[in-house]
């Protein structure tokens, strides 16, 4: 008896390292330290030392369930930019620029090509995001996970002055809401998804003309859109973004408040952008409540910023001068902590 009979390929492990390697390479920075195959990850800090008081923010995510989607389509390398999105996403919410990131992938056995693709998709978010793969871990676990199915999760750290967190403490009656575009599901809410379509190749392979011609899986597995770029365009235009909000699981009623404090709420007006065709096939195929999906899904908004109303114009220019696509969804008046759909 051995470990490769027990269910564990060092040699694989090896195997997936060596084909990772050069996505990994691709999203260096200046102030790695460290080689891929160390026990940890090095990062120097001293551009830091340009700030007045120099603040480090984290978040940590997985992908869930859509995971499932994609073992069905045996498509592996998007859900590691999805990976990366939920971190990073949190952490420019604060206006914090992304520094370095770590990924965790569990799985039943380990498969070198699948690894390296799903690898090649969290090394792709890194780059749109600028952060550094520095490390990870890839555990082999037989008989805990189904030999053809994995999880993968992430970390990642960020800095900011402190003077220039986003905090939502100056938002006030009159501010304005400007939405940017999702790319449709993102990462929340699978669950619900997959009681409402089969998910089966077949079903999902289907192609749709509400869907722009494209399958359902396609649409399904869409990645989660990275917003870093985007915020520091908006930042670097001279606009001050009063509160951000990453729409993630909780919808619109769970996240727009979260960056509110008491005696502002949130009015939005739900006319005032397109919402995209998988939450209308999602809301009729499942018989799901209007209120239901805003409380699940992003419904076509991955980011909302807080502005004073004087920036809403140019917010929205530097949005979309960003390639992102940004709108003017609704504005801040004084009441309860909370949000209102119009």
């Amino acid at each position: 008896m051995d470990y490769k009979k027990a269910g564990v390929d060092i040699e694989a492990g090896y195997q997936a390292v060596e084909l990772m390697k050069e996505h990994i390479a691709s999203t260096m920075r200046r102030e790695v330290l460290t080689d891929i195959g160390g026990f940890s990850g090095a990062f120097s800090i001293n551009a830091l030392k340009e700030m007045e008081e120099p603040t480090l923010v984290s978040g940590t995510d997985g992908v869930g369930t859509k995971l499932k989607l994609a073992f069905e389509m045996d498509r592996h390398d998007t859900v590691g930019i999805d990976c990366v999105a939920m971190c990073v996403n949190d952490i420019a919410c604060a206006g914090g620029e992304p520094l370095f990131f770590l990924d965790y992938i569990a799985c039943g056995k380990n498969e070198p090509e699948k690894i390296a693709s799903i690898v090649s998709g969290v090394a792709e978010g890194c780059r749109q995001s600028g952060a550094a793969l520095i490390g990870g871990e890839t555990a082999e676990m037989p008989g805990f996970y189904p030999v053809d199915e994995y999880d993968l999760a992430g970390f990642a750290v960020g800095a900011v002055d402190r003077k220039n967190m986003i905090t939502g403490k100056s938002i006030a009656p009159g501010d304005v809401l400007v939405g940017i575009a999702s790319s449709g599901v993102h990462s929340n809410g699978f669950s619900l998804v997959r009681k409402v379509f089969e998910m089966k190749r077949e079903s999902l392979s289907r192609t749709y003309e509400s869907l722009g011609g494209k399958t359902l899986g396609e649409t399904l597995l869409a990645p989660t859109i990275i917003y870093v770029r985007a915020l520091q365009a908006v930042r670097e235009g001279g606009v001050t973004i009063k509160g951000c909000s990453h729409i993630t699981g909780g919808g619109f009623y769970e996240n727009v408040p979260r960056m509110l404090h008491e005696g502002v709420r949130a009015q939005i007006r739900m006319g005032s952008y397109d919402v995209p065709p998988i939450f209308e096939m999602l809301a009729r195929d499942g018989d799901i409540a209007r209120e239901m999906m805003y409380n699940t899904y992003n419904m076509g908004v991955g980011m909302m910023l807080a502005v004073d109303a004087a920036d809403a114009d140019r917010t929205v220019d530097l949005v979309n001068q960003s390639g992102q696509k940004g709108f003017v969804v609704g504005e801040i008046i004084a009441g309860e902590k909370g949000v209102d759909l119009l």
